[in-house]
This record gives C-alpha cells, structure tokens and sequence, in this order.
C-alpha cells in the first residue's frame, strides 16, 4: 500500500456551492481526491458531476461571486490552497498547477499570435529571461509538442491552426514552466479519434518525460483504460468510487460504474445490437434526494437507500457477489453504496 506521503495534492471534504436565483445549492459534497506523484489519476462521470468544479476549486477559479467554497482543504506542497493569499497563489498557478482546458478556442487569444501567447508564460513566470531565449524556448516548447516547422508556426493566429494544433499549443503553454500538477479537462472532446489519440500519447510521453502528476477529467472510460493509473467516479457532486484503474475495470463496484461501463461498445459484443443505457438523468442540486444521489436510477435500490447517504468504504475480498471467484483486491479501492455486494 502506498504511503499518503506520495500525495502530491491532497482534496479533504471539498463542499463548493453556487449561489443562483433559488438560493445557495452545493455541487460539491465532500470531496476527497488524492493525486499522487508521477501518476495520472482519471476524474470520471457525466456532465455535471462535478469534475471541472473540482478542478477550478483547486486553481481558485470558481466564478465570483456566485461560486464558493463551503468547507474543506485542498493541500499542496504543505499550503491549503483554500486559505492562502491571493498573492501566493498567483505564484502557484499555472506556475506549478497549470490546466488545459476543454476548449483552446475558449482559451487562447484570438487576437493574438500563437508565439505571443506562449512567451507571455515565460515572461511571467520567468522574469529574468532574455527575449532571444524567449523566442528559442517558445520554438522549442512547440516543437517537443509536434507542431511542424514551429519557428514559422509561431506567427500564426488561432484561427489558422486545426483543432489538434490548438491544443498542442495549450498543452505548450501548460508545461511550459514545468508544473508539478496538471490539471486536463476533456482535452480531447471536440477533436476526431485520430487526433485524440495524438494528443493522449503526446500527453503521456510528456508526462513520464517531465515527471507531472496529472488530474484527467474525462467522461471516456475508454480514455482512462489506455492512460490512467488510478479512477474516481463521481456522481451528482459525490465521489461514489476509486481504485486503481486496472481494478475499477476488473471488478467495478458501484452500480453507477457498472452502469458506465455496460453502456461502451465492445469489440467482442454482438453487432448492431442496442448499448445499455442508465435510465433516468442526473438530479439537479436544488432536487438531491435524501439518501443516496443515484437511488432512482439504481437496480439495487432498497428503503434504506432513500434516508441513508452512504460513505466511502473499502472493497474487501470477503465482501465479493457470491457469484464472483475469490481474487485479490488491490488496496485502496472504495466505494459509497450500501447494497453494492447485493
């Protein structure tokens, strides 16, 4: 079992609320999240779970002041990045937390060329560079990303760049000043298959050269299997389950995982036949249930799952389905159901 000390970012009991014309509603319940070193860790669900509430609460990005956080630590490098200063961490993001977002249209400058962009990085965060080792390092940057002829793709503007060039310039940005935790959310949604997979081995090639830990937000657990060391699934602002992803895979848990992972296609499943679908959608957080958040999408549903809103426990091997051989279970993985060994 690994030590806690490998951590390098630590979630405690993460509550975040939005304020909206119906009042206050959390969207985050107690979140707890352990990133550990050198290791790429899957944050997975649908849309509005929580994941990317997750990772702007860490980069103290929520939108004021309609967002904020409740209660909970987020811990770094010995600091509670709830409670520092805004000035330290001006210091820590993207500096040593940096994100990639979604959509590098969204976040690159339309206006501005695409070496301006990513020597502005250097300049902030590297003052005492000279703008000839600028202008070397940004090339450099775009060429260890893949981007041809990198000193003439430098004056180009965003609009001329295809969608994976646009976030190869993202992910340059990102690493330029080689951050200890980067933050991926849905990097590669809008992209075509080809590129996504360009991008995914770009991003553990980059990984495992420059020693990063990674948070991936992702709703493709077809991703996670191919990239990630480790899962956690959440649902309606809760962490229901976490393992190491060859576990989550294995022997899944939680029946909204299970759920998840029935509806992929697989290559060695009956042609043109329907995939399986979670019915129901996910409650809004003005509409929580009492007890457990996936009750009225869950076969396993029982009385109590309506008053109880169950915790985090670890999977034993003892508590297996009787249907199930025995085998090994690795440490670490949780799960939040009371009836999931029904």
């Amino acid at each position: 079992m690994r030590s806690a000390d490998d951590c390098v970012l630590r979630i405690e009991d993460l509550t975040v609320s939005f304020a909206s014309d119906e009042g206050e509603h959390a969207v985050l319940d107690r979140v707890s999240v352990c990133l550990r070193k050198n290791r790429i860790l899957a944050m997975v669900g649908e849309s509005g779970c929580g994941k990317s509430v997750t990772a702007l609460s860490v980069l103290r990005l929520l939108p004021l002041p309609a967002g904020r956080i409740v209660s909970g630590r987020i811990l770094f490098d010995g600091m509670d990045l709830c409670r520092v200063a805004p000035e330290t961490m001006h210091g820590i993001r993207g500096k040593r937390i940096a994100m990639i977002f979604q959509e590098p249209m969204m976040a690159l400058n339309p206006t501005q060329k695409i070496g301006r962009q990513i020597a502005e990085v250097y300049e902030l965060h590297f003052p005492s560079m000279s703008p000839p080792r600028i202008k070397t390092a940004v090339a450099e940057m775009l060429d260890k990303v893949g981007i041809p002829s990198p000193r003439s793709r430098m004056d180009a503007y965003p609009h001329q760049l295809s969608g994976g060039m646009r976030q190869r310039v993202m992910i340059a940005m990102a690493l330029a000043p080689r951050p200890d935790i980067l933050i991926a959310d849905e990097p590669t949604t809008a992209l075509d298959v080809t590129i996504q997979g360009q991008i995914l081995a770009l991003l553990q090639n980059l990984q495992a050269e420059h020693g990063a830990s990674i948070l991936f937000i992702t709703h493709d657990l077809g991703v996670v299997a191919n990239l990630c060391d480790e899962v956690v699934v959440m649902y309606a602002g809760r962490v229901v389950e976490r393992a190491a992803t060859a576990e989550l895979f294995r022997a899944p848990a939680h029946p909204y995982t299970r759920g998840l992972l029935a509806s992929m296609p697989r290559l060695d499943g009956t042609p043109k036949t329907r995939l399986k679908a979670i019915e129901g959608v996910v409650p809004a957080p003005g509409c929580l249930p009492r007890g457990c958040r996936f009750q009225a999408r869950c076969d396993l549903k029982q009385a109590d799952c309506e008053t109880v809103n169950p915790a985090l426990r670890p999977v034993h091997q003892e508590l297996r389905p009787v249907h199930q051989a025995p085998r090994p279970v690795k440490d670490g993985h949780q799960v939040a159901c009371l009836h999931w060994n029904d």
